[in-house]
């Protein structure tokens, strides 16, 4: 059996798909209220509880040969310090000193390509790049570095592992509206867009899930493997979404150096007013930042092919339509119950 953690988020589920696809059993580790609307349908064990409680992991690791921890937190807006802390790093350590103490066959970590130092334009970042444990730009990258060698430091004491880190992820089943999610589907519409003249990599999140289960198979113990996409422009990116919506909105492109400097600003004003914003420092400093990512190591390694970006994006709206047209017309059906009911009533 196959124990999956933060199987209810984007990557979780496309992931606990793919394996029962393959014949796998699962058991999915799940917070305390979370929504299970990502799993629905799939025929899997469910255990409720958080991996900060190292006795629930360890009940949840009996029986258990395989591994896949994905739980973490992401957060490009401030005010996630302390919890980013407790789950990407001592969660994970709990997680990693757990399944050495079950016997595992093999744990699979998923970090993040944040996990790397950020290095200047014109190098190559590939597994070689040192984790950001002092990275400056946010605690995400931080967290994601310290968790990384916190799973590591229990590989010492014996514990198998492999570790992926992904690039942007993007993709259907996004259930829970990851700000990528949010940020196509916002390209899709008609209203003006705002966009920057930034780029990052993305990668469509069933690539990432099949690399995870060809990191498990076929990954070297200890190793690290990049999981790397297409390097885009948000440009490119606005003009993919808005090809397979057949739509066109007008724009209007700042450059990146204007954009940090109004960021600045104005991410203040957003966290004093509770709300979230797209743009924020730590993420227009991501795409103005150097982006050349290498997965040549996953190419060799892990047969990892990721596919063409214009495709999961095409896949993504085609999927995020069907999601809305099926939930209108549930909508719609009840109402029409409602009124039924109604009439009924006043008969």
């Amino acid at each position: 059996m196959i124990l999956v953690t933060g199987a209810t988020g984007h990557l979780g589920n496309v992931l606990v798909r793919t394996l029962i696809d393959s014949g796998e059993r699962i058991r999915a580790l799940v917070l305390p209220g979370e929504s299970l609307m990502s799993l629905k349908g799939m025929t899997i064990e469910v255990v409720i509880g958080d991996i900060l409680d190292r006795e629930l992991v360890k009940e949840a690791m009996k029986g258990i040969d395989y591994v896949y921890h994905l739980a973490g937190v992401i957060s490009i807006n401030p005010g996630a310090e302390k919890v980013m802390h407790n789950v990407n790093v001592i969660g994970a350590r709990i997680v990693a000193e757990e399944a050495l103490r079950s016997g595992v066959k093999r744990l699979v970590h998923a970090s993040s390509i944040h996990a790397f130092r950020r290095e200047p334009h014109g190098i190559t970042i590939d597994e070689n790049t040192p984790l950001a444990l002092d990275s400056p730009v946010g605690s995400y990258d931080r967290t994601k570095a310290e968790g990384t060698k916190a799973v590591l430091d229990v590989a010492e004491k014996g514990l198998d592992v492999v570790i992926v880190c992904p690039t942007g992820i993007i993709g259907l089943h996004d259930y829970l509206d990851s700000e990528m999610g949010k940020t196509l589907t916002s390209f899709a519409g008609r209203s003006m867009d705002i966009l920057v003249d930034g780029a990052f990599d993305f990668v469509d999140v069933r690539d990432v899930a099949q690399g995870m289960i060809q990191a498990c198979k076929r990954g070297k113990s200890g190793e690290i493997y990049i999981l790397a996409g297409s390097r885009t422009s948000i440009i490119d990116l606005h003009q993919m979404t808005q090809a397979a919506t057949g739509k066109k909105s007008a724009k209007i492109v700042l450059p990146i150096k204007l954009a940090l400097f109004l960021a600045t600003f104005l991410q203040k004003l957003y966290f004093l007013l509770r709300k979230k914003t797209r743009y924020t420092v730590y993420s227009l400093q991501t795409l103005l930042d150097n982006s050349a990512f290498s997965s040549a190591k996953a190419f060799r390694d892990l047969d990892y092919r990721p596919r063409p970006l214009q495709e999961s994006v095409s896949d993504f709206i085609n999927w995020y339509k069907n999601k809305r047209e099926n939930r209108l017309a549930k909508n719609g059906s009840k109402q029409t119950r409602q009124q039924q009911a109604k009439n009924v009533a006043n008969s």
